[in-house]
């Protein structure tokens, strides 16, 4: 009697496209969600991530056709991380990326190389624009910044903004202001909060900073610090005790301004 051996059929491996798809739908679900529950809007998102809106929209869809090739893709997805507080690095790591080969033709048979698409090629160069106009923006507003600040030293009653707090120095603290000249500031998290930092019309930070991080800055004129969730920020002037920006969740920004030497 002869016994014959039944074939296994083994599960042929997914493509590298494949794996693609199914991760990025995977990671911008995840990122999705985590902006949503931080109450961030796309809009403002792009504003921090500095990515045009379709592209993060796409990432968070899982529509892997609307974006850049998958090495641009993957620093994308490590710089919108990163805006939400996760590891950017690490978080991104876990999308597949392939480097592709560039074949010479030959004689024989040609191919063409690197099967470049040219949607991705026009998303890219798009991109790169946006970055470029970005930062001549913040150097505009930086210099707007400084004119206002010039201004207000002429017209007093121009330092009063809308909806925020300017916080005089005390007297007991002006003999510190002449010796140091500068004023300082430290901020530490009770909670994962995005922070803005501006010192004497320079901006010095802009992000999120976890919970447990202490920081200090310093300027000669005025300190500007802004945060979306003043609950979980403590902020100290000139090492003194350090005050709670204000309610939980709330956007609050506040200014210290240096006393003038009398």
């Amino acid at each position: 009697m002869k016994w014959f051996k039944r074939k296994t059929h083994q599960q042929p491996t997914p493509s590298l496209e494949q794996q693609q798809t199914e991760k990025l739908a995977e990671i911008g679900a995840q990122l999705g969600a985590s902006r949503q529950q931080r109450g961030f809007s796309l809009e403002e998102m792009v504003a921090l991530t500095k990515i045009p809106r379709r592209l993060l929209q796409a990432i968070e869809e899982g529509n892997l056709d609307n974006l850049p090739e998958p090495i641009y893709t993957q620093g994308l997805i490590r710089q919108f991380a990163d805006v939400l507080g996760f590891n950017g690095t690490e978080f991104s790591s876990n999308f597949p990326v392939a480097a592709q080969q560039v074949k010479l033709p030959t004689t024989g048979n040609t191919r063409s190389m690197g099967q470049f698409r040219p949607i991705h090629l026009y998303l890219l160069y798009v991109f790169m624009i946006v970055c470029s106009v970005s930062s001549l923006s913040q150097l505009l507003n930086n210099a707007v910044l400084k004119a206002d600040n010039s201004q207000s030293e002429s017209h007093p009653e121009l330092t009063q903004p809308e909806k925020s707090t300017i916080v005089q120095p005390v007297s007991d603290t002006r003999s510190s202001f002449k010796e140091n000249r500068s004023l300082q500031i430290g901020v530490t998290l009770k909670a994962s909060s995005w922070i803005r930092v501006v010192a004497d019309g320079k901006t010095q930070f802009e992000g999120i900073l976890p919970e447990g991080t202490h920081r200090v800055w310093k300027a000669q004129e005025q300190l500007t610090v802004k945060t979306d969730n003043a609950g979980g920020v403590l902020m100290s002037v000139n090492q003194q005790e350090a005050k709670q920006m204000g309610e939980p969740g709330k956007v609050e920004e506040i200014k210290i301004a240096a006393q003038p030497e009398s």
